[in-house]
């Protein structure tokens, strides 16, 4: 008789039961819960690419390989990785791509990766990349200069409109994220974006992962 397949296990739901656990073992009150749970997750260092820059690095015709998916529905951390050359010729290798392609190109780094590399970015929102510096990108194909798009990414929720509607907010709107434990703190600028296709989730880099010690039985609570 063959064996059955192993399902696989998410991450983020193992976290969300140890969490509530946590409550229940410290004796507090678990935030008032909505129609799903909450998720967060540190960024780490990534680009986003147009297919124009994946085949100018990688070759005519090169689609992005999934290598993990990520929480959100159909979006990946790619095989595929560049080389970032910052400004004074400083890099920083094996940046990872994540997909799909999009219509432009954003790196999104923490505020250490900026000042390893030299750069003096600005905070903004995925996407909002006016007037923000660029860089020069390396694959094994060539290389592909970005005249701005490096950012560090605005702290951020992804939220449904079921989601949205429960905490009372909507696209642009500002939230608080409350973050339990040793370094326990709140973000008091936590950008809301609302879409159908979004799982509830919140995103920081790893500056401030690192900051507020997050791990996986750390108490955590999204407020308006």
């Amino acid at each position: 008789m063959a064996n059955s397949p192993t399902p696989s296990i998410d991450r983020n739901l193992v976290s969300n039961l140890v969490r509530q656990a946590v409550y229940r073992q410290m004796g507090l009150k678990a935030p008032r819960q909505g129609p799903n749970p909450l998720v967060v997750n540190i960024s780490a260092r990534h680009c986003h690419l147009t297919q124009e820059a994946v085949e100018i690095l990688f070759g005519k015709g090169h689609k992005l390989t999934p290598m993990k998916w990520l929480y959100q529905e159909g979006q990946y951390a790619a095989k595929e990785s560049v080389t970032l050359v910052g400004p004074r010729s400083r890099v920083i290798s094996n940046l990872r791509i994540l997909g799909p392609c999009r219509d432009i190109n954003q790196v999104e780094l923490a505020y250490t990766d900026a000042i390893a590399l030299g750069f003096d970015i600005p905070t903004r929102a995925s996407g909002k990349i006016d007037g923000t510096p660029g860089c020069m990108l390396m694959g094994p194909n060539g290389f592909f200069e970005m005249p701005e798009g490096v950012i560090r990414a605005a702290p951020h929720a992804h939220l449904s409109p079921a989601d949205a509607e429960f905490y009372g907010v909507k696209t642009g709107d500002m939230m608080k994220l409350r973050i339990g434990g040793p370094l326990g703190m709140t973000f008091e600028n936590m950008l809301a974006r609302v879409d159908p296709s979004f799982k509830l989730e919140v995103h920081i880099d790893t500056d401030e992962g690192n900051a507020c010690g997050l791990r996986p039985d750390t108490p955590v609570e999204l407020i308006k």
